[in-house]
């Protein structure tokens, strides 16, 4: 071979890699097309969107016992083509639903359940519960399905039309407030051939992130101890009180508390305290949750409440009769390249244009709750939030049990504007704006955002591939994700089933009814937005 002849093939062995990758991170030529069309669909199926937020919000289940949610939601996904398998994971309101075939597998996921003594009429600006008492949706999560499934038909719709490759998978959280399914979803296999998880939840925004959150993760134990029952005043010496070993393990708690680091968080609630005051109590259970930032320091305040009940149980004469892991949660991490892509996304559809209507029940509310009323947000974020922060910086927070399928697959949380700013959270007053035009609208804008990014993951294979290096040579190059949930531990199915016992016959009066009346408001008979009056009266329609 001439030398010149040696020099272009050296030359071409060289660059045709760079080249090969410039080609394959050209955009499809119909992308942007796909998006105005998706966008489009999302557009139309308002109707159906906003019947989806109306049904599941007037379910209001708490969880593990989200049966009428999951069926219904499993329902419209075969109606519109969906593969769906139930009772995944040992979790019986839980299920995954497939559509496709091939690869990309995107995988949309949003929670399900709802929040104690939460219930509350949609659209009224101060408290009326509906059921007094019952639970209802009081953290928003009527509405990330909704998202979901609306996205996923406007994305399946092009898919079939063009042909294209890749596979759908919607996923439900069940038990979130309770961190109480991701974990075991994750150990049973759910994501093992999923490319991209798109998550979303509520938010009085449209926004995302990457890096590593504010928050923390946690485990939840219910410690349970036994002792001997008497007669509290004929012969309690006769009597060994599990609920003295329960306040004593409180107590020796909140003392230990004041030594342990700034970003823990830990609180209490006793679940079983006895039955009578004349009659020692033999058993007695305390449920805690121990939150940390990270896994090493999750598991050494377990290790520290297990060693305070072992001692509260000493004091007593009683026996610590079992430690109960009813949830977990890793720390999130969210995939940088996933966030970008939604971000971009997220800046070209844009906040819903909000009605007087809308800003005057916003604002109602928050001055009913004694805070700035400010409204509904009318800007975007000014700039993709997240980053990685220092670990030494980051505070405590809330959990969230996405952070298990984070540590697992390139993983992103889309926030979408269904909710009003500056609410209290887990409270009657986030269930307010769920079953209105601020949900409806904020559900379809998200919708949109959520469609497009699934659109870029099936088109941009290169997307793909730099979500997978994020998460293999930054985000888990020094960590390794370790179940928190032990090898014996089965997912908590028997929690809340006493509450919906209570509640269901008088809550399924209330069911919306999508053939007989357009929306929510109008079944209950509610003027949209009833706010307080002068004379301090605050309606709310024809619900008692």
């Amino acid at each position: 071979m001439r030398l010149a002849e040696t020099v272009v093939m050296a030359v071409i062995a060289v660059t045709a890699p760079a080249a090969a990758q410039q080609w394959q991170a050209r955009p499809h030529p119909r992308l942007e097309q796909y998006k105005r069309q998706a966008t489009a669909d999302v557009d139309a199926r308002a109707r159906f969107t906003q019947q989806m937020v109306d049904q599941i919000f007037s379910f209001g289940e708490l969880g593990f016992q989200e049966f009428e949610t999951s069926k219904y939601l499993v329902n419209i996904l075969k109606e519109n083509g969906f593969t769906v398998q139930e009772g995944v994971a040992g979790i019986p309101t839980a299920w995954v639903a497939t559509w496709g075939s091939g690869k990309p597998v995107i995988a949309l996921g949003s929670d399900i359940d709802g929040i104690p003594q939460a219930s509350q009429v949609p659209g009224v600006a101060c408290h009326k519960p509906m059921v007094p008492g019952a639970p209802g949706h009081g953290e928003g999560h009527n509405s990330g399905q909704p998202v979901n499934v609306t996205a996923a038909l406007a994305v399946k719709k092009i898919m079939e039309r063009e042909r294209l490759p890749g596979t759908l998978m919607l996923w439900p959280g069940v038990a979130e407030e309770q961190l109480g399914t991701k974990a075991y979803y994750v150990r049973a296999g759910l994501f093992k051939d999923v490319d991209v998880v798109l998550f979303t939840h509520v938010g009085n925004n449209l926004s995302t992130s990457w890096g590593e959150g504010g928050g923390n993760g946690l485990v939840s134990v219910l410690y349970s101890f036994e002792g001997r029952s008497a007669h509290s005043a004929g012969a309690p010496w006769r009597g060994r009180s599990a609920l003295d070993a329960v306040e004593l393990m409180d107590i020796g708690w909140n003392f230990r508390r004041e030594h342990l680091r700034l970003p823990q968080r830990s609180h209490y609630v006793i679940k079983d305290g006895g039955d009578q005051p004349n009659v020692v109590p033999p058993t007695a259970s305390v449920w805690y949750y121990f939150r940390e930032l990270d896994y090493p320091n999750i598991m050494t305040m377990w290790a520290m409440g297990d060693s305070v009940a072992q001692g509260a149980a000493m004091m007593t004469g009683t026996q610590l009769a079992s430690v109960q892991v009813l949830g977990s949660a890793w720390p999130a991490h969210m995939n940088k390249v996933v966030a970008q892509t939604m971000w971009e996304n997220i800046r070209k559809v844009g906040l819903p244009r909000w009605t007087e209507a809308d800003q005057r029940l916003a604002r109602a509310l928050q001055r009913e709750l004694g805070v700035p009323d400010s409204g509904l947000a009318i800007k975007l974020p000014d700039s993709l939030s997240g980053g990685i922060m220092p670990m030494e910086r980051r505070m405590g927070g809330g959990s969230d049990d996405i952070g298990d399928i984070s540590w697992n697959v390139p993983t992103i949380t889309l926030s979408f504007p269904s909710n009003i700013p500056n609410l209290p959270g887990h409270n009657w007053s986030n269930a307010i704006a769920m079953a209105t035009p601020i949900a409806h609208q904020g559900a379809t804008a998200g919708a949109k955002a959520q469609a497009m990014t699934v659109l870029d993951l099936l088109l941009r294979p290169e997307l793909v591939q730099q979500a997978w290096d994020y998460f293999r040579n930054e985000q888990t190059r020094n960590t390794r994700y370790q179940p928190i949930i032990r090898p014996e531990d089965r997912p908590a199915t028997w929690l809340n089933a006493d509450i919906r016992g209570k509640h269901r016959p008088e809550m399924r009066k209330y069911y919306y009814d999508a053939a007989k009346y357009q929306n929510y408001l109008e079944q209950l008979g509610v003027q949209y937005p009833t706010v307080r009056q002068p004379d301090g009266s605050c309606g709310g329609g024809a619900v008692p």
